[in-house]
């Protein structure tokens, strides 16, 4: 009896919504079923690590469970009754609902709405193509990035930061507002280099005890929504004690002078009440983050998850300047890279047909949109028609008694969706 052929391997990157982008080495059988998925380990940002979930990728591609064929439902929303089309029907089916709903109510009746179930350019970002070609209504994206990035670039400038594998040379990593043993392994891999080779300390911050933050050497959980305070603490005791780098500050920041004066009443008694934390606990962070100068801030997604995002991304960032940590290989403070590559997005998104004038909806808000909220829909028509993909607003969007009354529960299997 022979022995079944070695599968081959193939270079690839992964598409799913998490910073790293992978890059990956995918078994592929004979028969041209996928296999188990590797880590690339000439890459020396992946170093042959891959989370669980996309090495065990075969299991979801392959299930038996998997929808292949568009369906169609066939009886009431909710019931689960569907019927299987062929893709021309379904196609057919769904230009002539998009056209009908056209020409009662205008090109802006129709919403295709989309976020991150897949991070390629085309897969994700080409919606925008049919939304530019068609004047559909625009789609001002409010999930994670927005109020992350902003608060961000305010204090760099760019959406750029340290080389995240300096990680692995730094003296403390502080992991603030993301769970990278659940969604980001390779912020471990070299957060535990660090502590491995350098005995570095891990600082997370988060407000539950994470995963991450049971394998960290202090833990802070603070409150929702008071980051800020907390970042103002630490810079009020870096002022304080010593720890400031003035002469950094005054080469590459701007009015360093009245932020130590805005900073003198922000004290880690101050900032206990806000943020729960006790004043021993901000004291002893901020300390060791005043007398190690490779500290390297990991900034998360999480503080999108609440109003006041962009001033608290923007407080924590601004640690790594008043500390000089910037200047040290494994210092400073990183939330994305996208700025560096320089995509030229015009030809996936059709920028050439955009109309700047068609009004763009706030994805936030497809509960009060859908439910005909006038100021939701900026005064405009109705959205009777939706192209849903890549993201579950009935999950994830705000509001969801809202989002349920237009999209009752189990309807998502259905990649578009029409209330005309």
């Amino acid at each position: 009896m022979s022995k079944p052929e070695k599968p081959q391997r193939f270079a690839s990157a992964c598409p799913h919504d998490c910073p790293s982008t992978c890059a990956v080495e995918v078994e592929v059988h004979a028969d041209g079923r996928i296999g188990r998925i590797h880590g690339t380990r000439d890459n020396d940002y992946t170093a042959g690590v891959i989370c669980a979930k996309v090495a065990r990728y075969s299991e979801r591609l392959h299930h038996p469970d998997r929808l292949t064929k568009p369906l169609r439902r066939t009886g009431p929303k909710g019931s689960g009754q569907f019927e299987e089309i062929s893709w021309e029907e379904a196609l057919q089916d769904i230009s002539e609902k998009f056209l009908e709903a056209e020409k009662k109510h205008g090109p802006q009746t129709v919403w295709p709405y989309f976020f991150a179930g897949t991070m390629g350019l085309v897969q994700r970002d080409s919606i925008n193509r049919l939304r530019n070609a068609k004047s559909y209504s625009g789609m001002y994206q409010t999930f994670c990035t927005n109020m992350a990035w902003t608060g961000y670039i305010a204090g760099t400038g760019k959406l750029a930061g340290p080389d995240p594998r300096e990680m692995a040379l730094a003296d403390t990593v502080v992991v603030w507002g993301t769970n990278p043993v659940a969604t980001q392994v390779n912020v471990m891999t070299h957060a535990i280099k660090a502590r491995k080779t350098r005995k570095a300390k891990i600082v997370v911050i988060d407000v539950y005890k994470t995963e991450t933050m049971k394998q960290a050497d202090i833990g802070l959980v603070l409150k929702p929504g008071s980051d800020a305070a907390l970042a103002c603490a630490v810079m009020h005791v870096l002022f304080r004690d010593g720890y400031a780098d003035r002469a950094y500050m005054e080469k590459y920041a701007d009015v360093p002078a009245e932020l130590e004066e805005h900073l003198k009443t922000r004290s880690p008694e101050w900032a206990s009440e806000i943020t729960g934390l006790t004043v021993e606990q901000i004291e002893e962070f901020a300390k060791l983050v005043g007398e190690t100068k490779k500290t390297y801030f990991r900034l998360g997604y999480g503080f999108t998850r609440q109003r006041n995002g962009v001033v608290s991304m923007h407080a924590a960032s601004c640690i790594a300047v008043v500390g000089g940590h910037y200047q040290y290989e494994g210092g400073g403070a990183f939330h994305n890279n996208g700025a560096i590559f320089g995509l030229n997005m015009a030809m996936v998104e059709a920028h050439s047909l955009h109309d700047s004038s068609i009004r763009k909806l706030d994805m936030s808000q497809v509960g009060r949109i859908l439910t005909g909220d006038k100021e939701a829909l900026m005064d405009g028509p109705p959205i009777t028609a939706m192209l849903i993909q890549n993201t579950n607003p009935v999950s994830v969007a705000p509001e969801q008694t809202l989002v349920k009354e237009a999209l009752p529960a189990k309807t998502c299997s259905s990649w578009f969706m029409s209330n005309s």
